[in-house]
């Protein structure tokens, strides 16, 4: 009995190696026998929702959630070019997902016919994909195979980004060699202890050292090393807006999130006036940086960033930051644990129950609930939802914050969900729901059952609040919760703080099923964080 093996079951073999757990696919007749060959290997799970953009989107959160890679499965065409948005997005924040296309097989590419899903040539795809993606491979070849698809994979984990792989309808099955190991990250020891030494030498002669923290220590599973590494340096230790929900639960304490004019003053000085700020794994992008009370002077901090450190004039490229914070650890002595502190009381300012609900309301009430039944990881939309979620107890939130994509929330919940068991709550606006909210109907079939805020206001509220005028920012009365039964879920419609209250009792109480409670919130009314933030852009971008 041969034990060779198919194309598709290397592929897969080698996704799991990597840390990939699930496959989210959407099939269609160029990936039909891709579909059919994951499922017949059953080597990972399969699981399909309704539309790409929330595909992508659920791919994208499980590779965040999960330290791995995430995994979406497409078809050539009018699947893969749905995906644009969503890969662009995983771009720009860093994230390592991995993109499968079907393709028209080798014949079918030579019959001088268009063929249906085509746009210029037949390369169009691949020519879009290589603008948003760090590597790509073709798969037509089994006896190349391995070897590409081992360096699109591992550039994926490297280099921290998405990446694509396109197989011809005609290769699924096609007997394949084993696909290689993870290759090991080189990283030049001189240059590693120099950069090491530099840094430290900077932050001892500093006054005011401080670390500011961002996404790629998630990316690279380095947390609890940043997080001893503060202990150690003996230096406060704060995170990006893009970065809340970091080190949650790793014992580091955290000054809070710098949100520039928008936080807190406090730390909004300690940050902006420290003269040796490191800026560890931080995009250094309008959304961390914009608001900023005083501007950072970049050259006097400490960049560490995409595979490179940059300090003043000092660049030190190819140092990767995993490697860089291991060295500093190296060079730092142990320190005896601190006897854990009791924690703050965390107080709960909910207003009286006949009160109308806003978004302080709303993250007051989701406080309490994780207070009385523990925490719950999020994932939130743009928006007014993001900057309520600033306002939650640290716990794990997932979202946009940089690329700023609508409708993230509820596709990368169930994401979440599938990834790692635990019951997400989804902080959503009702313009990023009427785009992927409906992908709650296949929540139960996907063994999820989210908790989801619809922060309904029946406007694209944010963007009105920077440019008031114009009916297009309206989106219409939509009754949400009269729609969640039809897709499986239980829908509660709420306009008061007690009726949030209780329907977030039973919500939490009910599992199984999605729970989608539809809070009505009056025009204009905004969270304390965001009405900063819209005065601090407003102000910093008055001609001087």
């Amino acid at each position: 009995m041969s034990t060779a093996m198919n194309l598709t079951q290397q592929l897969l073999l080698a996704l799991k190696a990597r840390g990939a757990t699930e496959v989210f696919g959407i099939p269609g007749d160029f990936a039909l026998p891709l579909f059919g060959a994951i499922e017949k290997a059953a080597i990972l799970p399969l699981h399909t929702l309704s539309h790409e953009p929330g595909l992508g989107f659920a791919a994208d959160a499980a590779a965040r959630v999960g330290g791995g890679l995430g995994v979406a499965a497409v078809t050539y065409g009018a699947g893969a070019l749905n995906m644009i948005n969503p890969v662009a997005s995983a771009y720009a924040e860093r994230v390592p997902l991995v993109v499968i296309s079907g393709a028209p097989a080798a014949h079918e590419a030579a019959s001088g016919l268009l063929l249906h899903h085509q746009v210029k040539t037949l390369d169009s795809q691949w020519r879009l994909f290589e603008e948003v993606t760090v590597d790509r491979a073709r798969l037509d070849d089994p006896a190349t195979a391995p070897a590409l698809i081992a360096r699109v994979l591992d550039s994926a984990l490297h280099r921290c980004g998405p990446v694509y792989l396109e197989i011809p309808r005609d290769c699924p099955e096609r007997e394949c060699g084993p696909v290689p190991e993870v290759a090991p990250v080189l990283v030049d020891r001189e240059r590693l202890d120099a950069c090491a030494d530099e840094l430290l030498a900077r932050l001892r002669q500093a006054y005011r050292p401080m670390l500011l923290v961002g996404v790629e220590i998630r990316r690279f599973g380095i947390e609890a090393q940043v997080a001893e590494l503060a202990l150690r340096l003996e230096i406060p230790v704060a995170t990006t807006l893009m970065g809340r929900g970091l080190l949650n639960g790793s014992g580091c304490r955290l000054a809070g999130t710098y949100l520039g004019l928008a936080g807190d003053a406090a730390l909004t000085e300690q940050v902006e006036s420290s003269d040796a700020l490191v800026l560890l794994g931080a995009i250094v992008s309008d959304t961390n940086f914009a608001v900023s009370a005083r501007r950072i002077d970049f050259r006097h901090a400490i960049r560490v960033w995409q595979g490179q450190v940059e300090m003043g004039h000092h660049i030190y490229p190819e140092v990767p930051i995993s490697a860089l914070v291991e060295a500093l650890l190296q060079r730092l002595p142990t320190r005896a644990p601190k006897p854990e502190s009791t924690p703050t009381p965390f107080a709960i300012a909910l207003p009286a129950p006949e009160e109308p609900v806003t978004p302080a309301a709303i993250a007051a009430a989701a406080n309490a609930l994780m207070l009385a039944h523990g925490s719950m990881p999020v994932a939130c939309d743009v928006g007014d939802c993001l900057f309520t979620a600033l306002d939650l107890l640290p716990t794990d939130l997932i979202a946009p914050g940089y690329y700023a994509t609508m409708g993230y929330g509820v596709p990368a919940a169930l994401g979440l969900q599938v990834a790692t068991g635990r019951r997400p709550l989804v902080l959503v606006g009702d313009g990023a729901f009427q785009m992927t909210g409906w992908e709650l109907g296949n929540a139960r079939r996907l063994r999820c059952d989210p908790i989801v805020l619809l922060l309904n206001n029946a406007s694209w509220e944010m963007l009105r609040t920077f440019q008031p005028e114009g009916g297009y920012h309206d989106r219409g009365d939509w009754n949400f919760a009269s729609m969640a039964s039809g897709m499986g879920g239980t829908g509660y419609r709420v306009e008061t703080v007690g009726q949030l209250q209780e329907a977030l009792f039973w919500a939490q109480a009910r599992r199984g099923s999605f729970q989608l409670i539809d809070i009505r919130l009056a025009p204009g009314v905004l969270s304390p964080k965001l009405q900063r933030f819209v005065a601090a852009v407003k102000r910093l971008s008055m001609p001087t």
